[in-house]
């Protein structure tokens, strides 16, 4: 195909070798391509060496070439182009080769070299002008063309075709495109047909519906303020440290008032949530998805911009301002970070250069029957270097303390909801997908080596062994899992009549036999409360204290139990409709006893918590917990101990799942000594029954439960209590 052909159709594979500047006997020649240009000279950046020399016109499409005598091999030269009714002038991008090749050279090296060098990235051509530029770098490898395309070019495919390069990806320098400038990529599959605008892979930021498009962004700008947090983190064990985590969709906790914004923005929300996170003493939040993501109703679960804070709450600087906000005022930060599946919106992954790039090309391993979207082929170099590239970024960019990975179980399992026959056997024949595992080690192991103090956690729903051990000793590597077994055994237990819990009484104890397995969170979190499943409230039994009573019972028990905490928001306020993602929770229940009773126990037990080394110091080692009695079926009764690791404090958690009080009641301790009930979710505070019993108890010389002594309390109905004594 002629030059010409392959410029007017934007078909153009090499542009390096035909456009730009290039040597006629000696003689520097410039050829461009200007489709609605009249006229172009070619200016040097020292006017002393050329002044204007005038290209001619050799086509009617728009290439322009001639000779320039007075430009040497070396000399930065401008465009200077007439159009119909303005003129303008550029340095031709076509100059800056080796800069453009820079941006690949180091790509395979490591991880985060691809959002370091890929994407969009701002450089300087020549620090002796100080000319700005941005590169663009997008891995294409079988597309047969690939222009950028953008505000600086009016979307026009023909004015800026990229150079592929042997590794698949296609390069290109813009001068003078600066932070804010929105772009595409215009690819053309192999068979040379136009495909749908795509937006940058390694975009880091967009704009929202309709365009879509991906915006030209600065991460230098920035200036931090959280290193003192920063030092701390790395300082900090976190097994043996507070962890009660509030999970905040940033759409719906709050709206905003008086406003035509559908939306809060970052920084906005940064001081009301902060506020109110500090007040209820939760030591971090955790954010569902904010890597950009196209519907509103997918909570983020679907993204398309893995390397973008969602725009819809404001720019990516505003995203770290409220991470920095939350830092400066202590409160760790984790999000939700999906890299099991993806959407198929047509300016995304899917099919990106018309064939499958990201995703695996089998159906039965590269489509999702759950979710309808891609699987990512954790097979392939690149979509693995994509992916951790993916999870640094949010480490380096933005201080992230935690990364929550999403439906982990549904990488592990090749099998994963489907059927026999609708999926392919790994080499050994089993159901394990050894891409998938060998990826989250990487990505674990990279996150803990690069950044010290930060955590990652799975959401992992099965039994799949050493999900929270380190890779070195063949585990999963990552720093915490999500305790989906205690979960569902004990919403199932708690939701049932409390006249029949007596007959699942090893549904509520059962979590103990494997609590040390793994470095287990607690979650009651946002699939708990949609989908016709009801509130946390609304799941109890019994009319409406009994509700209240119940839900305080059960929150009781959630803190007292080995393992992190993390809690929906909502579930503070006994909110008793279910979570909806369009509107904002119902904060006017606290204008309610009940509702601001259950705030005040949330917020008690958070204090508790963070005061009580015996309450987290030993949430994952078997020292710091004790069964006192859990075979008290017939009554519906728990006790059981906390310890701390310097043997200065235990906390005796006894937790009644029935109505009935019941006084002088006994059970086992290890000391002699005087105990205090420090925490009582039957509190008139609360909203409970205020039942009557004394605060303070002194051990008896009994020995019980195993135990030399005991002390004899009344326990108020549907309630927890907390027995301290503390030791020299």
């Amino acid at each position: 195909m002629l030059i010409n052909q392959q410029l007017e159709q934007a078909r153009c594979t090499n542009p390096f070798s035909i456009l730009g500047r290039y040597l006629v006997d000696d003689v520097v020649w410039i050829r461009a391509y200007l489709p609605s240009a009249i006229s172009v000279k070619v200016v040097s950046e020292n006017d002393e060496l050329c002044k204007g020399v005038e290209l001619a016109r050799v086509t009617k499409s728009g290439l322009f070439e001639g000779p320039v005598d007075a430009l040497s091999e070396a000399s930065l030269y401008k465009l200077k182009v007439t159009e119909e009714g303005r003129e303008y002038d550029f340095f031709d991008p076509y100059q800056f080769t080796e800069q453009a090749y820079h941006g690949v050279h180091f790509i395979d090296h490591a991880a985060e070299n691809l959002y370091r060098q890929g994407g969009a990235q701002q450089i300087t051509l020549c620090e002796t002008y100080g000319i700005q530029a941005t590169r663009f770098v997008v891995y294409a490898p079988n597309a047969s063309s690939v222009s950028v395309i953008g505000d600086f070019n009016q979307w026009d495919g023909r004015c800026h075709p990229m150079q592929k390069t042997e590794l698949g990806f296609w390069i290109i320098v813009l001068p003078q495109v600066a932070p804010g400038a929105r772009y595409k990529y215009e690819l053309k599959n192999p068979q040379g047909e136009v495909l749908p605008h795509k937006a940058d892979p390694l975009g880091f930021c967009a704009e929202q519906y309709p365009s879509h498009a991906s915006i030209v962004f600065d991460h230098s700008r920035y200036q931090w303020d959280d290193e003192h947090w920063l030092t701390q983190r790395k300082q900090t064990n976190p097994y043996q440290s507070p962890m009660s985590i509030y999970e905040v969709h940033l759409g719906s906790w709050m709206k905003p008032k008086n406003s035509s914004d559908k939306f809060l923005s970052y920084r906005d929300i940064a001081h009301k949530l902060v506020s109110y996170v500090k007040d209820m003493q939760f030591t971090h939040v955790e954010l569902m998805p904010v890597s950009e993501y196209p519907f509103d109703g997918s909570w983020g679960y679907q993204p398309v911009g893995m390397f973008a804070p969602t725009s819809r709450f404001g720019s990516p600087d505003d995203f770290k301002y409220f991470v920095d906000y939350c830092h400066q005022n202590n409160v760790g930060v984790i999000i939700d970070w999906v890299p099991a599946h993806f959407p198929e919106d047509p300016h995304g992954l899917a099919r990106f250069d018309g064939r499958c790039v990201y995703e695996y090309e089998d159906a039965r391993k590269g489509w999702h029957p759950d979710w309808n979207s891609c699987i990512y082929d954790f097979g392939k170099d690149t979509v693995r270097q994509f992916l951790v590239a993916s999870a640094l970024m949010w480490c380096e960019h933005y201080h992230i303390d935690g990364l929550r990975v999403d439906a982990v179980a549904s990488m592990l399992y090749l099998d994963y909801s489907r059927e026999e026959g609708e999926w392919v056997p790994n080499v050994d024949g089993g159901n394990h997908n050894y891409e998938a595992i060998s990826l989250l080690q990487w990505m674990n192991a990279e996150v803990y080596r690069q950044y010290p103090g930060a955590i990652t956690i799975a959401e992992e729903s099965t039994s799949f062994p050493k999900v929270s051990s380190p890779v070195f000793s063949g585990g999963l590597g990552f720093g915490f899992k999500w305790n989906m077994g205690w979960m569902n055994d004990s919403l199932g237990y708690i939701q049932k009549e409390p006249a029949h819990r007596k007959y699942h009484h090893g549904e509520i104890t059962f979590s103990m036999v494997y609590a040390y397995d793994e470095n287990f969170i607690l979650p009651i979190s946002h699939d708990e409360v949609v989908h016709g499943k009801g509130s946390l409230l609304n799941k109890m039994p019994g009319d409406e204290w009994q509700q209240a009573a119940n839900l305080r019972a059960y929150t009781g028990f959630m803190f007292g139990h080995p393992g992190k905490k993390l809690n929906f928001m909502g579930n503070e306020l006994g909110q008793g409709k279910e979570w909806d993602h369009d509107g904002e929770l119902d904060w006017g229940l606290l204008a309610y006893p009940k509702h601001k009773g259950i705030q005040s126990l949330y917020r008690d037990l958070n204090t508790l918590y963070v005061r009580y080394p015996a309450l987290y110091q030993w949430d994952h080692e078997a020292g710091g917990f004790h069964w006192v009695d859990h075979d008290n079926a017939e009554q519906s009764i728990l006790s059981f101990a906390r310890h701390d690791r310097l043997g200065k404090q235990s906390l005796y958690v006894i937790v009644n799942f029935t109505p009935l009080p019941r006084t002088d009641f006994k059970f086992g301790v290890k000391d002699a000594g005087s105990y205090r009930c420090i925490l009582n979710t039957d509190g008139k505070d609360y909203w409970g029954s205020g039942f009557p019993f004394k605060q303070e108890a002194l051990s008896l010389n009994e020995p019980m439960h195993g135990q030399p002594h005991a002390i004899n309390i009344d326990i108020p109905p549907l309630s927890a209590q907390y027995w301290l004594i503390e030791r020299e």
